[in-house]
């Protein structure tokens, strides 16, 4: 076997949350490209017939299952798609979450236990429930699309920013749980352009995060959808427990929201 064909996911069965655009809708259409079938979960419907028809064309499986994942339960549905519909479960890509930024003094209790539910319960959920599914199989990878602001700080994502520091030391923590058989590691993306951060870029924001950025760009959902192959393939199988930063070396938010002292 040649290093490189240590990428293939030929027989692989992949779910992959929050899949119908950005990061997610790449990360699924990667393992498809390098052989898995996979379960895409979103809530638009139109949106996942979209990425199912491109994995379609590279002649993989797509079973595209429309549901609020913050609602826990439907986590069930997921595994059983990929196990009923496609033979088994070897890799999870925790992709889905976020939390909007707000000043400190309008960020309520209950935003911070929304930004906790939505990022780490439901990896945390659906992580649980792809186990015992993983083991049938002998082995599995879970990936947990974190992001930088679980390290790094600024004023504005105390929601978010704790709700993703608390997913990385999860990922430390599963890693410990479920080794040897199945292998748990994060990637942290950066700033990455994609649809959600177009809406609020202009020319003078986009200048200011090229600045701050060393690699002088912003991140693509290739960036992110390469990681994910990395760690969903045997090319890791060394690899546990670990987060990968894909932040062209920033070492502080590219983007400031500007919020003044209290």
């Amino acid at each position: 076997m040649s290093l490189l064909d240590r990428f293939r996911l030929d027989g692989k069965v992949a779910i992959v949350t929050g899949a119908s655009r950005g990061i997610g809708a790449r990360a699924a259409t990667a393992l498809a490209e390098m052989g898995a079938d996979v379960v895409i979960a979103a809530r638009s419907a139109e949106a996942l017939s979209s990425v199912c028809a491109e994995v379609d064309g590279l002649g993989r499986r797509a079973v595209p299952v429309p549901c609020d994942l913050s609602d826990l339960e439907s986590m069930r549905t997921l595994v059983d798609a990929a196990t009923n519909e496609l033979g088994g479960l070897d890799i999870v890509v925790n992709n889905v979450g976020g939390a909007l930024p707000q000043p400190f003094l309008d960020t309520s209790v209950e935003t911070m236990e929304r930004a906790f539910r939505f990022n780490v319960s439901t990896a945390f959920q659906l992580t649980k429930l792809a186990v015992p599914a993983m083991l049938e199989r002998g082995s599995g990878s879970v990936i947990n699309i974190t992001s930088v602001m679980g390290h790094l700080t600024d004023r504005g994502f105390v929601a978010y920013g704790t709700a993703k520091a608390a997913m990385t030391h999860m990922t430390h923590l599963l890693a410990a749980d479920l080794a040897p058989r199945i292998r748990v590691n994060a990637i942290a993306p950066g700033s990455i352009r994609t649809d959600a951060l177009a809406g609020v870029l202009d020319a003078d924001l986009e200048r200011q995060m090229l600045d701050a950025t060393p690699m002088r760009r912003l991140g693509t959902v290739d960036d992110i959808a390469l990681g994910v192959l990395y760690l969903a393939s045997d090319a890791s199988s060394f690899v546990t427990g670990r987060v990968l930063s894909i932040d062209g070396g920033a070492n502080a938010p590219t983007l400031s929201l500007g919020l003044p002292d209290l």
